[in-house]
């Protein structure tokens, strides 16, 4: 089944389970809202930059998704939609804390796409497996994410993450999918510039097609 099937088929789910839902099946709704929770709490992590903070907030997200429900018309995906819900929970809530930043940075040239791509890494998630596996590198990853600024990291969580499309994640963060593009490419850039000189440490030398490491 390719992917787009596979889409396709959970779509279809869903609806069927809204359907049922709003004709008063409610015990449904966790089968529903279950495989967007990840996505959920990811998102909000990133906006929130607090643990608590964002379960909290997850859990207002699905109960506002609940009271929508009958407002989804289908016009985008079910969890693009539910994602928009718990980025405006997000937002709402650093509004209210009064620590809300305007997303200024390079915000004038987000719409110059092209194919920049850091020189050693395309990807961080492209860093031999044997080496991701260790507890040390996923530390360092995982810091590294977290240190990113709040565009770049949003976009990071969602695209190479939760491995979301362009026009998914475009969606989710209420921006073009130009913007995504050119965010992830900066994020990636800024990811290989704090983690290229701490690899060579974990992963094993190597060449071929890629020639990330020589001997």
């Amino acid at each position: 089944m390719t992917a787009s099937n596979h889409d396709s088929e959970t779509e279809q789910r869903g609806r069927v389970l809204i359907q049922r839902i709003l004709a008063g099946e409610r015990q449904l709704f966790h089968e529903l809202i279950a495989p967007c929770e990840r996505s959920i709490y990811f998102l909000l992590f990133s906006l929130l930059r607090n643990e608590a903070e964002a379960e909290d907030a997850a859990q207002d997200t699905a109960i506002k998704v609940y009271q929508n429900l009958k407002n989804f018309r289908g016009d985008s995906q079910f969890r693009t939609w539910v994602l928009s819900i718990a980025r405006n929970e997000g937002l709402g809530r650093l509004r209210k804390a009064g620590t809300r930043r305007e997303d200024s940075l390079d915000a004038e040239t987000d719409e110059q796409t092209g194919d920049y791509t850091p020189a050693i890494l395309t990807s961080w998630r492209e860093v031999p497996l044997e080496a991701l596996e260790r507890q040390e590198l996923g530390a360092l990853l995982r810091a590294a994410i977290a240190r990113l600024p709040e565009i770049y990291r949003n976009v990071v969580l969602l695209r190479d993450i939760e491995e979301m499309d362009v026009r998914e994640t475009a969606a989710a963060l209420g921006i073009t999918e130009g913007a995504v593009k050119v965010r992830l490419h900066r994020a990636r850039a800024l990811l290989q510039k704090e983690l290229a000189p701490k690899l060579e440490g974990f992963a094993p030398k190597r060449t071929g097609m890629f020639g990330w490491f020589k001997q």
